[in-house]
């Protein structure tokens, strides 16, 4: 039988941010969403800290893939449906340009980005 996680506490995480989502409703689902990219980021950049010349992948495609959903589900009658499709988006890039070689500074940019836009929303 195979373990369901390697990390228990990974398994925790993810089976409260599971039950978190089942019961968010779409306000609750974005700043969700903003909350765990703004986590990831903060996973790369403490690993960045550890192991400079190591690029974080797992945490930028898991930041990257939240700013990609985001844009993507920006609700049609959004007064600033166009703004956030591309700050969104734009967001997603940035993160993308670091999986080549990531940069500590970048990173903490989109990551300050993105937690202004979650203070913003609260």
């Amino acid at each position: 039988m195979r373990m369901l996680s390697h990390n228990p506490a990974a398994a925790y995480r993810r089976v409260e941010l599971d039950a978190r989502i089942e019961a968010a409703g779409p306000a609750d689902l974005t700043r969700i969403c903003l909350e765990e990219a703004v986590a990831a980021l903060g996973q790369a950049l403490i690993a960045l800290e550890r192991a400079p010349d190591s690029v974080p992948r797992a945490a930028l495609a898991r930041a990257q893939a939240i700013t990609m959903w985001l844009a993507r589900s920006v609700a049609p009658e959004h007064p600033l449906r166009e703004s956030l499709v591309t700050f969104y988006a734009g967001l997603a890039h940035q993160i993308a340009g670091n999986f080549v070689r990531a940069r500590a500074e970048e990173i903490a940019r989109v990551r300050g980005d993105l937690s202004d836009l979650l203070a913003a929303a609260a």
